[in-house]
């Protein structure tokens, strides 16, 4: 059973990778940051390419798409997956719409970010890593987004939410339900 589920899988994946390509203009946006760097290192420009990847691919990274990266940039799938599985801005699985990603660090804590969170997950009804059931938010805690002197704050699409308070949490929550809140 268990290799029956592997075989499958991979088929699956397989005909993923006969899918998977960027559109005309974003490949031209590739090879551009791939001429960016001398022969032969053209893996420098991995995290740019993971980037656009994620944005093209629904938001998330699969083997096949990284698989595709890969294949792109002339380095070893292990490559892709070691950077892509490192940072926290790249999605290994299918996330919501909207990825509240919350800081828990130290400075973030010390000014209520614990309940940022908890509060979270008390109103969207997910732990975090999870996806509300109508796929439109994904809760995600984050190590340090570098913004310590706006604490608490989160990071919604590319954008800061800061000075984080649990009325401000609902407000964006309500902004987003209503399909008011740019994310690019």
């Amino acid at each position: 059973m268990k290799y029956a589920v592997h075989c499958t899988l991979y088929v699956l994946q397989q005909n993923r990778m006969n899918e998977i390509a960027f559109r005309p203009e974003v490949l031209q946006k590739v090879q551009l940051m791939k001429t960016r760097y001398p022969e032969g290192k053209q893996k420098s420009a991995l995290l740019p390419v993971l980037h656009l990847a994620q944005e093209e691919f629904g938001n998330w990274l699969d083997i096949p798409v990284m698989d595709y990266v890969a294949e792109l940039l002339e380095i070893k799938p292990i490559e892709v997956y070691e950077v892509a599985t490192f940072y926290t801005m790249f999605n290994m699985k299918p996330v919501g719409k909207y990825v509240l990603e919350v800081c828990q660090t130290g400075p973030c804590m010390l000014n209520g970010s614990d309940q940022i969170i908890t509060h979270i997950k008390n109103t969207l009804n997910i732990k975090n890593g999870e996806t509300t059931a109508d796929g439109m938010f994904t809760l995600k805690t984050a190590e340090c987004l570098g913004a310590c002197g706006y604490a608490p704050m989160m990071q919604l699409g590319k954008f800061y939410k800061e000075h984080l308070t649990i009325e401000k949490v609902d407000e964006i929550l309500q902004l987003c339900r209503e399909g008011k809140v740019a994310l690019n």
